[in-house]
């Protein structure tokens, strides 16, 4: 008889996740969800609308937990590129035991490019993760029931110690692959980032106090700087456009 295998650990509550479109009035034209794997800028686009920017992120929390990504769209014109398939990919060093399960699972996060007198805040990632040693922006998985903003708050003093101000939605971006998490689950894995900047406004020399979690260390770095830090791949190709004033 062949010994039963331990369950993967589930992974931890996620909000219902939609996406609306707002035209140049103000009129919600399109509103959908976001299903597992789908950017929603290109979900919009197949729509038959053009995103303008991210607007706004709207919680609602009385009837479930679920988090609407509100963009500015408009209609799409004959010129715009049409939306384009994209294949998602497979960790290089990924090695599949034969018939195991993969696990979908999507998680909405909240970071913050956070700008002070002192620099721009930075975390380096744990042993726990999947990345240890890069450097990424403060933030992490929002937690049932809480905003974007609230999570944003949280995640910043955990990992930093750092009280934010005027936090204002930055951008939003979503990655799709196949890998394994921390734990050795194997995972379907569609990450959706939403990026605030915020204004730290009487900072204080940076300490990490969730303990054993996926922050080693952290510190103000002058944006001048950042070209000598291994920053992660979420957030590399962006940082440059994000600090242009």
């Amino acid at each position: 008889m062949s010994t039963p295998q331990t369950p993967p650990p589930a992974r931890p509550h996620q909000a219902d996740l939609h996406v609306a479109g707002v035209d140049a009035s103000g009129e919600r034209v399109v509103v959908f969800r976001l299903a597992h794997g789908v950017d929603p800028v290109r979900a919009l686009r197949g729509l038959g609308w053009v995103s303008e920017g991210v607007r706004d992120i709207d919680t609602v929390t009385d009837r479930g937990h679920e988090l609407t990504l509100v963009y500015a769209v408009r209609p799409a014109a004959a010129g715009d590129a049409p939306a384009a398939e994209v294949a998602v990919p497979t960790d290089p060093s990924l090695v599949r035991a034969p018939g195991e399960d993969v696990h979908p699972y999507q998680r909405a996060a909240a970071y913050g490019l956070v700008h002070s007198d002192r620099g721009v805040l930075l975390t380096q990632l744990s042993e726990t993760t999947n990345a240890a040693g890069r450097w990424t922006l403060p933030g992490g998985g929002i937690d049932a029931g809480e905003s974007p903003l609230q999570a944003l708050h949280r995640e910043v003093w955990e990992e930093s110690g750092q009280d934010i101000e005027d936090a204002e939605v930055l951008d939003i971006h979503t990655q799709h692959w196949i890998g394994r998490a921390p734990s050795g689950r194997l995972e379907d894995f569609h990450a959706v980032r939403i990026v605030f900047t915020a204004l730290c406004p009487r900072p204080t020399d940076p300490v990490v106090y969730d303990v054993g979690g996926s922050t080693a260390a952290v510190r103000w770095v002058d944006p001048a700087d950042l070209g000598r830090y291994r920053i992660t791949r979420s957030f590399a190709p962006h940082l440059e456009a994000w600090l242009r004033p």
